[in-house]
């Protein structure tokens, strides 16, 4: 009686060091070999990378890369890609899960240049296809409209959040810090059962704004603040100071994306907010909720 034979997996998936554990997560979840590529910087900052191939690269390559600080990794990205077609890769597949550039979608000033298209195409003509979560797609309604491709998918992480802020505060308010975050804040409560409103934000700088409660019963409940990226922290302190001048019991906050850039973490604490929930979408000591499940069931039809 011969052996039953386990399919060769039909492609492979690269990291970088620093993304190794959710990189092999989500291989794991799908059978695929999981390889690192081997980076260097000169002293001059120029990057030599190296890929763990002999030979040629397999026909199709998954790339696990998330474009948090994004400037160097899209360098990265240009060189591995370029490489690896040159060398018989025939499909290649970005996984990203912070796409960067994404929040400058209008030219606000004469003379702005409008990241979100142009490196929509960048990767467009570099990659087959990305996924990525919870893109900041705030006046376009698909993806693709950004980076053109038949396979620009964009997933979202606001259920399952909601449901974690379901397990961890019951019965809890959540709230979205500005009307932007509504989607966000609308899909973690159908999946939750949890109310939700948003606050209104009027930006006066990157580090200047002021938030509107919206008007609901809020003293005494526990208020969860929930939104796409948490980067400069100065949103959600706002909408926490105002939730505790408003009575709330508690202010938490879950967020797909934790950037959390320069003093973020401070500006936060200061404003009152207890516990602090991501994704590992980016490497952060808040992550408490992994990725891998939901971006293996949009990655399996593509690789198979």
């Amino acid at each position: 009686m011969s052996a039953t034979l386990t399919p060769a997996p039909t492609a492979t998936l690269l990291y970088f060091d620093d993304e190794a554990v959710p990189a092999r997560r989500l291989a794991e979840a799908l059978g695929l070999p999981a390889l690192a590529i081997a980076a260097h910087r000169f002293p001059d900052e120029e990057l030599r990378l190296r890929l763990p191939f002999a030979a040629a690269c397999p026909e199709t390559l998954v790339l696990y890369r998330s474009l948090d600080r994004p400037n160097d990794k899209l360098v990265e990205l240009l060189l591995v890609a370029r490489h690896a077609r040159r060398q018989g890769t025939r499909r290649l597949i970005l996984v990203a899960p912070y796409l960067a550039y994404m929040r400058q979608d209008i030219a606000f000033h004469p003379g702005e240049v409008v990241s979100q298209t142009l490196v929509g195409a960048f990767l467009a003509e570099l990659v087959d296809a990305l996924i990525t979560v919870d893109p900041h797609l705030h006046r376009i309604a698909r993806l693709d409209q950004a980076v053109p491709l038949v396979d620009a998918i964009a997933l979202s992480a606001a259920p399952a959040l909601g449901e974690l802020a379901a397990a961890r505060r019951p019965g809890a308010l959540l709230l979205g810090p500005d009307e932007e975050a509504e989607q966000w804040v609308a899909r973690a409560a159908a999946a939750s059962g949890l109310d939700h409103g948003v606050c209104r934000k009027q930006r006066h700088g990157d580090r200047q704004v002021t938030i509107a409660l919206p008007e609901l019963a809020l003293a005494g409940r526990a208020v969860v603040l929930m939104d796409d990226v948490a980067s400069s922290g100065h949103t959600l302190a706002r909408a926490a100071e105002a939730l505790r001048g408003a009575g709330v019991a508690s202010v938490d906050v879950a967020v797909t994306h934790a950037l959390f850039a320069g003093e973020a973490l401070a500006v936060i604490e200061a404003a009152g907010i207890g516990e602090l929930w991501s994704s590992d979408a980016i490497a952060h000591p808040s992550n408490a909720l992994h990725l891998a499940p939901l971006l293996a069931e949009a990655l399996e039809p593509l690789i198979r």
